[in-house]
């Protein structure tokens, strides 16, 4: 798929000017997000949104969260508002949550995957929102990545997977989270975190009052639930603190690039016969951990190593967004071209 010659990048009042003539013509583009970069088009427009799967290479049953300027576009999407919304609404939008509602009556669209319910979210980021407020719609907008790659939290990464496959990227800098949103299923009386990510868990229970669930598995159609996910093309192995530095001897291929996190662990691998380069180290807390991670991944990918071990980061619930991408990152499931 090479529709487009080139993937240009839109600055200024002048780009966001020309993202927003580019989505009310059907087209798709990339747009900045406090999460990562999404890959936005027209989720009123069936044709623009099919776009989206052909550019991504994604399932069509797959469905997309839609973005919205603010809520009062929800009654456009979905057929009630549950109690419990207007109290996150007021806590977490804009930002990185998104709800899934059951759908408004008669709603046939592509972004469901199929499914009826849709996920909604408002975003934080200006750029985007700006975008949102002038078109007054809402936007369809996975991760602006090749199906199952790493996620884009700079314009760079979005430019190396989907040039050709799209028109143009707005450039909004890094991502300030960078891991896509938490979604919350709000169809039943059980509250559930179907992925996590920036908001936790323990911040909607204290907000709401009440239990939230985070099943570990689960096989709800949401965004991002595939084994298979968030991949470099090293394939990643993650390793306990206390054997990374005896598993990078017993390779014989040194060949390996190493993301830490932990000062110990950062003093044995300067030891070892190395490329300097090759070792990367990440923040050592949760946020600037899941800020840093899938940037940090495709730079050390881009150098071509053999294999990336990921230092295991802690287990406790700060670090659930963390320890999910990683934990698909590192499934070894054929990623085709």
């Amino acid at each position: 798929m090479n529709e487009f010659e080139t993937l240009e990048l839109l600055t200024g009042d002048e780009g966001i000017a020309q993202a927003v003539k580019l989505l009310q013509q059907g087209e798709c583009v990339a747009l900045p997000t406090e999460t990562v970069y999404g890959l936005a088009a027209d989720a009123t427009q069936p044709e623009a949104v099919a776009k989206i799967f052909a550019a991504k290479g994604r399932p069509s049953n797959h469905p997309l969260i839609v973005h919205i300027p603010d809520e009062t576009h929800i009654a456009r999407w979905a057929d009630s508002e549950p109690a419990d919304l207007q109290k996150l609404a007021d806590a977490f939008w804009p930002g990185p949550l998104t709800v899934i509602l059951n759908t408004k009556a008669g709603l046939n669209n592509p972004v469901t995957g199929g499914k009826d319910t849709i996920a909604l979210r408002v975003p934080s980021h200006p750029l985007f929102l700006k975008v949102l407020i002038d078109l007054d719609t809402g936007l369809a907008a996975p991760s602006a990545n090749r199906y199952k790659q790493l996620s884009p939290t700079v314009p760079e990464q979005v430019v190396e997977q989907l040039t050709g496959r799209i028109p143009a990227v707005l450039e909004g800098g890094a991502c300030e989270h960078g891991l896509e949103s938490t979604i919350l299923d709000l169809t039943s009386d059980e509250l559930r975190v179907l992925r996590a990510g920036p908001i936790s868990a323990a911040e909607i229970e204290q907000c709401l009052g009440k239990p939230v669930t985070t099943p570990m598995d689960h096989n709800e159609a949401v965004p991002g639930n595939v084994k298979a996910h968030y991949q470099p093309n090293a394939p990643v192995t993650l390793v306990k603190t206390d054997e990374l530095t005896q598993a990078i001897q017993s390779e014989s291929n040194k060949n390996i690039a190493v993301l830490a996190y932990s000062e110990l662990v950062l003093a044995e691998l300067n030891a070892l016969d190395l490329q300097p380069k090759l070792i990367k180290q990440i923040a050592s807390d949760a946020a600037g951990y899941g800020k840093g991670l899938y940037y940090d991944l495709y730079c050390l990918d881009k150098l071509t190593p053999t294999k990336i071990f990921v230092e295991t980061p802690p287990v406790s619930d700060d670090w659930q967004a963390v320890n999910n991408r990683l934990s698909r990152a590192a499934s070894f499931e054929f990623i085709p071209e």
